[in-house]
């Protein structure tokens, strides 16, 4: 008896939870430029880059840093940006092998579109840099991932300078 009770009551439950679902929109994820067709796609479309943290590790301690800063609703590089960005080209034309993700990132404020295209100026503003003194673009793809990777959490102007970044990542 009790096993009779126990699967009409198992099948009661899974035909009630089958009623009343609605399957939650898919959440689109970064921005990918693809750096052959220029447009921007959704990261796990065409992407598959493999990050090399040792390589990573080297161009920091080359390049003094893999981050760039930006200011509030900002894409343009400054001259600190220009400093380390000049010092991360050195090393990427030093290190042909590899190649290099750029990251666009923004701070909590503004929606997920806003933020998504912030990011996406930002690491095209330093892809661009990178280009310029050389390396080729082919080597470049860029990302935004928004406001949705914040390097520091927080509701205040010390969290956000920290967010408004682009990183550039070592890969293959």
């Amino acid at each position: 008896m009790n096993k009779i009770i126990l699967i009409g009551m198992t099948a009661t439950a899974l035909a009630l939870g089958a009623c009343g679902k609605k399957t939650p929109p898919a959440d689109i994820g970064p921005v990918v430029t693809d750096p052959n067709a220029g447009a921007a796609t959704p990261a796990d479309e065409n992407v598959d880059l493999v990050e090399l943290p040792a390589m990573q590790a080297d161009m920091i301690a080359k390049a003094g840093s893999d981050t760039v800063y930006f200011g509030t609703d900002k894409s343009d590089v400054d001259t600190p940006a220009r400093t380390t960005l000049a010092a991360q080209a050195r090393w990427m034309l030093a290190n042909p092998s590899v190649k290099g993700s750029i990251e666009g990132h923004a701070d909590e404020r503004g929606t997920r579109e806003y933020n998504l295209a912030l990011g996406e100026r930002r690491a095209n503003s330093a892809k661009n840099f990178l280009i310029a003194s050389g390396v080729p673009a082919a080597r470049l793809t860029v990302i935004s991932w928004g406001k949705e990777r914040p390097a520091a959490v927080g509701s205040n102007e010390n969290a956000w300078a920290q967010n408004r970044r682009s990183v550039t990542v070592v890969v293959r």
